[in-house]
């Protein structure tokens, strides 16, 4: 399986015990809803190579201890300490509303309240403070925060996303919108 056909849930922190026991982390809102996982994809150096859980404990924030099939040593747990996993996206549960997955908007349109259309989305950037999407209107770069206040809708369908940014933040990397230079004459 290619990693682009994926999401990234989350890694493998360390060991637990002798006996190949390993602890993950996933990185996800809703680990609970990972609890009847059969297996995962475990990035390696050779690419994404899955592992079948022989047995698998959820435990406090979203911390899971699991013992793969086939590693049954101290050894050969400590060799994915520190290794990213992988689901196939088929997975991944359904949202409904103003919540979404940052890869399935890549693509959308985005509609400003005020503004009107602002761009297509080219990416999600990730960030300590918050997240923003990154918009191309027109070979510029525009930054909106990803929060939830300022998303009012999003239309899978026709592929936009609607938001109320906040007032000018358009205008400081495109200029005024037409309306507003009407405004001004």
């Amino acid at each position: 399986m290619r990693k682009e056909d994926c999401f990234y849930l989350g890694r493998v922190v360390k060991k637990h015990g002798y006996k190949g026991d390993l602890k993950l982390r996933f990185d996800v809102d809703y680990p609970e809803e990972y609890q009847e996982l059969e297996s995962v994809l475990v990035e390696t150096k050779t690419g994404l190579v899955p592992f079948f859980f022989e047995a698998y404990s959820m435990e406090d924030k979203g911390f899971v201890r699991v013992h793969f099939e086939g590693v049954d040593s101290e050894q050969d747990a400590e060799r994915l300490v520190g290794s990213d996993l992988w689901l196939p996206l088929a997975l991944l549960p359904d949202l409904e509303g103003t919540d979404f997955y940052y890869h399935e908007v890549v693509g959308f349109e985005v509609i400003d309240s005020q503004y009107g259309s602002v761009g297509t989305i080219r990416d999600v950037r990730e960030g300590n403070a918050q997240d923003l999407l990154v918009i191309d209107h027109s070979g510029t770069e525009v930054l909106i925060p990803v929060l939830d206040e300022l998303i009012r809708e999003v239309d899978r369908e026709a592929k936009t996303l609607r938001v109320d940014a906040p007032e000018g933040l358009i205008a400081l990397y495109v200029g005024p919108s037409e309306d507003e230079d009407r405004d001004l004459d």
